[in-house]
């Protein structure tokens, strides 16, 4: 990007307001995929789902999500910024308006993934927005992306606490309703402080997001889907050959297109492809400790939907504090490798802790209270330096790109992770089942120390990816 356009933007007088709108978006489009979680049951009663059907409440959202973030990242650098980020928040209210009023599975799953998509057009615009107007100063920089990573964090929790809220005092419908009136405001704010962005001529590469996003898709479903059918079925090989297939018929085309949607030129860039490996390991450690911590919460401890969302808050408090006011300082002072070390480390241990020290007559002052906030010291520590290293050394003119590419990594590993933990948690709970209660709650509490167990391997391999291939660049 040319000095004086950078400079046009070190000079928006609304950067802070508009970073303020920008973390609401982040915000709810990752409460998005937490906030059902409570009203899974209620939502199951109400739409006829099957047990093993409704977990695409869940993955339709992600998948699109994840699986169209690369389209989502080209369009904002051909249209501008501020263009694709209110299309974004077009699809994501009108999508949430079908979820809310579906009247079957397949309304439900069509809602859910044209919310995927909406939210697949926000995020790399909102984040490429970020890097525009804060990019001039590297102090204002590591300040704005710790309220972006704070409010990331503080919607996949606070998507707990709000969703058994909404689903205890209102119904499940207002857990997609919320989106409507947040939608209306970022519409009608959005255009007085968001700058348009950049644009620059191209076309859309349909085959090349096409290709991509089936290999995606079709690669999750089999990994979601392998817990039930088994890794070694003819159904779960078949699916991953077919991804694997479509994966490489995209590279192809991405090879021999004048214009692609991925130009693999941008793999050279320092550390950005093995930034991008690690921010997926981080994702795929970090949704599984919270899925099953909520899952230990109210299954084995029984605590209630809305006291279980209440115990995840000291999660959240620290995330926001530790990402707003210290990570940002570590980063510049150690660089974002140490400190992601750091994170992942933490990340670690806290989850070996759970598995460990989580019985099935634990309390939450002993067993859950401290394990939790060393994984969210954790998590508010890698995050950070984690977006740092997924799109260090992009190009200015690639900035949707790479951010589309950091956040389909993180979104895909989020799936990917808790897909293979929810298949080595089911594996174990069943070698365990038993008749009595008793049993019964020690063998599925066995399933969850599985993937908690599982989730710190992910943890620790992302800790030798980030020793080995990743370099800090000033």
């Amino acid at each position: 990007m040319p000095d004086l356009r950078q400079a046009a933007f070190a000079a928006d007088s609304k950067r802070w307001r508009a970073l303020f709108l920008l973390c609401l978006a982040q915000f709810m489009v990752i409460m998005d995929t937490s906030i059902i979680g409570v009203a899974l049951p209620a939502i199951q009663q109400a739409l006829g789902y099957s047990q093993d059907g409704l977990q695409w409440v869940f993955n339709a959202y992600v998948i699109f999500f994840g699986g169209l973030m690369l389209l989502g990242g080209r369009m904002s650098d051909l249209f501008g910024q501020r263009k694709v980020f209110m299309i974004g928040f077009v699809i994501l209210s009108a999508a949430s308006l079908l979820a809310g009023f579906a009247w079957s599975e397949e309304s439900m799953n069509v809602g859910r993934a044209v919310q995927g998509l909406g939210s697949a057009f926000i995020l790399p615009s909102a984040l490429t927005i970020v890097m525009l107007l804060f990019g001039h100063d590297s102090k204002e920089l590591r300040r704005a992306l710790g309220f972006w990573g704070a409010s990331a964090a503080a919607g996949g929790t606070a998507g707990v606490f709000l969703g058994g809220v909404i689903t205890e005092w209102l119904s499940w419908s207002w857990t997609f309703w919320i989106n409507v009136p947040v939608g209306l405001f970022a519409l009608l704010y959005g255009r007085s402080v968001l700058p348009e962005g950049v644009r620059r001529r191209g076309r859309i590469d349909v085959a090349g997001a096409v290709l991509v996003t089936g290999s995606l898709v079709i690669a999750v479903y089999a990994i979601v889907t392998a817990g039930q059918t088994g890794w070694s079925s003819p159904r779960t090989i078949v699916l991953l050959l077919a991804a694997a297939v479509l994966l490489g018929l995209f590279l192809l085309v991405q090879r021999k297109r004048k214009e692609p949607l991925v130009p693999l030129r941008i793999f050279s860039a320092p550390n950005l492809l093995a930034g991008n490996a690690v921010f997926g390991l981080l994702a795929g450690a970090w949704i599984p400790l919270w899925f099953y911590l909520n899952l230990y919460l109210q299954q084995i401890l029984d605590f209630s939907a809305f006291a279980g969302g209440v115990a995840l808050v000291p999660m959240t408090a620290l995330i926001m504090i530790v990402m707003v006011g210290v990570t940002g300082r570590l980063v510049g002072r150690f660089g974002f490798r140490g400190v992601l070390v750091a994170g992942l480390l933490l990340l670690a241990a806290s989850l070996v802790i759970l598995a460990g020290f989580t019985p099935t007559n634990g309390t939450y002052a002993a067993n859950v209270l401290p394990a939790s906030l060393i994984g969210a010291l954790g998590m508010s520590l890698a995050f950070i330096p984690g977006t740092m290293a997924a799109m260090s050394g992009a190009k200015p003119e690639d900035t949707g790109l790479a951010s589309g590419l950091s956040n389909s990594s993180y979104q895909i590993g989020s799936a990917i992770g808790l897909a293979l933990m929810s298949a080595a948690a089911a594996a174990w709970t069943r070698d365990g089942a038993a008749e009595s209660e008793g049993a019964r709650l020690a063998s599925l509490n066995d399933g969850f120390h599985a993937a908690f167990y599982g989730a710190a391997i992910i943890a620790t391999v992302g800790v030798a990816a980030t020793l080995l291939f990743i370099r800090t660049r000033k």
